[in-house]
């Protein structure tokens, strides 16, 4: 019984926390638990979690992150390179949003909502809102070096990089979803008021593909005895190549800093992390396997959380824990199909704040914004459910 009184109370504390600190959430989340689960091992299992070097090293992975985004941002990087996107008016409106999207910072989404606005033209104004919304955070599917997939993969205990080429179909799926909902009937061209920089375009881009592509090759190349030290040190060849390309001396550095408070999102990683690991020493696991649930129920609980709470991470912290104790491992496509289905909630959630953002910025009411999106967001909620239920019934019979 006391186990059920902690579990309800610890989803309480996320559920109503985690709109204001992610981090402080988890780490409530967890003590809650702990306190009704696990109350003489609780200050060891904590102490072993934050002083882990893995914890540790993730931490300041998932911290640099947004410094990287905010240097991009306050040197301009991000308007240059978005500026020689010399594409058609459809694939920019497409990939302006997603390329500012990878900056994660608070408001993020008030910089692409001027942007879609201008270049849509005659689009309505919910379309645009829902291009700037779609656009802005498809490409998180694929980008590993992102907080909300980085944390995701360690929630599923999956290898970051093996649900990749299943995200990338479903990355694919969602680009023509959202041309065809929103952008199929657009014409015109855009007009640039700048000639084309072969350098404003490559520097910034450089900046942002290093990460992925030099933490790919050290996991094949070098063999290390914790795996993110790879990831740290290409999210640092990012960081310098930052600093060096936009010119950021000390104080603008300290400025930007102060703005991306990369502590917080370095306290939300061990927090997460924390909660994981009472969460496993509960006993919750053990009772959470003789309840009868299946994987698309499982799906369907993360995209009402994505829903809910406007998080990727708040569900993904819930749900792969249960499917782990449920099922025992989380294949690389049945993370992509849970994944895609806290994805699906998070972008339409009226708490998302990306979504406030941009209907107040483009004067849009939410039941139209919500109008827009319904149905994207169920064909492609549909489809998942489909999947999940196919891969179920094929693993049966094998």
């Amino acid at each position: 019984m006391n186990e059920w009184i902690g579990f309800f109370l610890a989803m309480a504390c996320l559920l109503l926390f985690s709109q204001k600190n992610i981090g402080l959430a988890m780490f409530l989340g967890a003590f809650v638990l702990g306190i009704f689960t696990i109350p003489n091992r609780l200050p060891l299992t904590i102490f072993s979690c934050i002083s882990n070097p893995s914890t540790i090293l993730l931490a300041l992975i998932i911290g640099l992150i947004p410094l990287i985004g905010g240097i991009l941002n306050e040197t301009g990087q991000i308007d240059r390179l978005i500026c020689n996107l010399r594409i058609g008016k459809k694939p920019f409106l497409m990939l302006s949003p997603a390329l500012i999207g990878l900056l994660p910072m608070p408001g993020g989404a008030l910089l692409s909502v001027p942007i879609v606005d201008k270049a849509g033209g005659s689009i309505s104004k919910e379309k645009k809102a829902g291009v700037n919304i779609w656009f802005r955070h498809i490409l998180f599917l694929i980008y590993p070096i992102s907080a909300d997939y980085i944390i995701s993969t360690e929630a599923a205990q999956i290898e970051l990089y093996q649900p990749l080429s299943y995200l990338m179909v479903i990355f694919v799926f969602s680009i023509l979803l959202g041309y065809f909902f929103f952008l199929r009937d657009e014409t015109g061209k855009i007009r640039y008021e700048r000639d084309f920089s072969l350098k404003g375009l490559f520097l910034p881009l450089s900046v942002l593909l290093i990460a992925p592509l030099l933490n790919i090759l050290i996991i094949k190349l070098v063999s290390l005895p914790f795996k993110e030290i790879g990831t740290l040190a290409a999210v640092t060849a990012s960081f310098i190549l930052a600093i060096v390309i936009g010119k950021t001396d000390l104080k603008m550095l300290r400025k930007i800093a102060i703005e991306a408070k990369p502590w917080s999102f370095a306290f939300m990683i061990m927090g997460i992390i924390v909660f994981l690991e009472v969460f496993k020493n509960s006993g919750m696991l053990e009772i959470l396997e003789m309840i009868p649930m299946t994987p698309s129920i499982l799906y369907s609980i993360g995209f009402i959380l994505g829903f809910i709470t406007g998080r990727i991470i708040t569900p993904a912290g819930i749900v792969f824990p249960i499917y782990l104790a449920k099922f025992g491992v989380v294949s690389p496509l049945v993370f992509t199909l849970i994944y895609f289905g806290i994805f699906l909630g998070y972008v339409m959630a009226p708490t998302h704040p990306c979504v406030t953002l941009t209907i107040s910025s483009l004067k849009v009411e939410l039941k139209d914004y919500i109008r827009v999106l319904v149905p994207p967001v169920t064909i492609a909620f549909l489809i998942g459910l489909l999947a999940l239920n196919m891969l179920g019934k094929v693993s049966s019979v094998s």
